[in-house]
């Protein structure tokens, strides 16, 4: 056996264990492209729609309204208690 040789068989080895490793690598992008397109389709369906918003604020505006009444209350018995 010559050094020729060796060398060959050990660039061969190394450039197929590389193409293996490029191999994988492709196939995972490829995989990550076809999950990423799943999960755009997915995520149109999964949007807060406009007038469920509206519903939710309406809600809260009405909340923020009983509070506000009754620190509004709250404050008139303090108010009251220090004039005594």
């Amino acid at each position: 056996m010559d050094w020729q040789y060796l060398i060959n068989l050990g660039a061969g080895a190394l450039l197929a264990v590389g193409g293996w490793f490029c191999r994988q690598m492709w196939d995972a992008v490829e995989k990550l492209k076809n999950d990423i397109g799943r999960l755009e389709l997915h995520m149109s369906e999964n949007y807060v729609k406009k007038i469920e918003v509206e519903g939710f604020r309406n809600d809260m505006d009405k909340r923020f309204d009983r509070i506000e009444v009754l620190l509004d209350k709250l404050y008139e018995k303090l108010d009251s208690k220090v004039d005594k």
